[in-house]
């Protein structure tokens, strides 16, 4: 493990769904006078939606943020918006809408038809296309995570009963017990265990073929970032694991976790994988690890996509 120091460029801002621009307002935008003042702004622009899929204009240019007009056509209720901050000067809102009323396709228009509409988007697929501008990326991540979660707390964990938006759509309020909900982040350690010029990668069964990746899994209640890749290092490949060193971060909206990427120093090489949770876990030596990186594998192995954390801490590691 190499000294701390400081890098030129910061890893976490090379992953997907980082590098946000927004300004979150955070000590005002519980205000409601504020939030009445942006959201009437006509330069005020809302992400759209649908289910758990952002609406997109594919363009070119495409385009995931949309002015009021697209809102209320797609029946938006923007007094249901989520004020996600300021971009520059512009407001954005995160705002859910329907599904859409079944339509005869030899009745539909080419807006209907999907020619110059909007469509639901995997935002995974975004991310790995990438068909958005990083900044747009993160501020539908966002948007996608949020809606998500109002969508999934429309009652009172406490007492059941039906809860309200509240401070700009970043708490909901329990008019029955005055419970106050927010919105959660998972935190989820991804790690890169070492031992000199070698690494450990694993796969699950439901990963592309011949892709390997760094091993993770869940923070726990009552651990550190530290304890919790040493335990699911040793649960998933059975080594012992001493130092640790935070890396870099990612958010993953999916539905809202952040990725907590770390090198880990191995202190066993013996390898017993936890056949529950993945296929295959193995060691690979650096220049291995390489050929995976750029495609050129002999053996047709894969690293996750470059949007991903998993492929800058291979990367990082790797390239030294």
């Amino acid at each position: 493990m190499t000294p701390f120091a400081f890098l030129d460029e910061e890893p976490s801002r090379l992953t997907g769904y980082a590098s946000s621009p927004l300004d979150r307002l955070g000590d005002r935008r519980g205000d409601p006078a504020l939030f009445a003042a942006l959201i009437s702004r006509p330069d005020a622009g809302f992400v759209l939606v649908r289910g758990d899929r952002p609406l997109v204009r594919r363009g070119p240019p495409p385009q995931a943020v949309h002015d009021r007009d697209v809102a209320l056509e797609h029946g938006a209720d923007l007094g249901q918006a989520v004020l996600l901050g300021v971009e520059g000067a512009a407001p954005r809102f995160a705002v859910a809408v329907p599904e859409p009323l079944p339509i005869d396709p030899a009745d539909a228009g080419p807006e209907l038809a999907g020619g110059e509409g909007l469509e639901p988007a995997d935002l995974r697929q975004l991310a790995v296309d990438a068909v958005l501008e990083p900044s747009t990326l993160a501020v539908v991540a966002a948007a996608k995570s949020l809606v998500d979660w109002h969508l999934r707390h429309g009652y009172c964990a406490r007492c059941g009963g039906p809860t309200s938006m509240e401070g700009g759509g970043w708490r909901r309020e329990c008019a029955a017990c005055g419970a106050q909900h927010f919105p959660r982040t998972d935190p989820v350690v991804i790690m890169l265990a070492v031992d000199g010029e070698r690494c450990v990668l694993g796969r699950q069964a439901r990963f592309a073929p011949g892709m390997y990746s760094c091993l993770a899994g869940f923070v726990e209640p009552g651990e550190t970032i530290e304890d919790a890749v040493r335990r699911e290092i040793g649960e998933e490949a059975g080594i012992a694991v001493g130092r640790v060193r935070y890396v870099a971060s990612q958010p993953w909206p999916f539905p809202s976790s952040l990725m907590i990427g770390c090198l880990a120093e191995a202190r066993s090489a013996e390898i017993t994988v936890d056949t529950t949770e993945l296929e295959d876990c193995r060691w690979f030596a650096r220049d291995e690890v390489l050929t995976i990186l750029a495609g050129t594998h002999p053996g047709g192995l894969r690293a996750p996509p470059a949007m991903a954390i998993a492929h800058r801490l291979m990367r990082l590691w790797a390239e030294g």
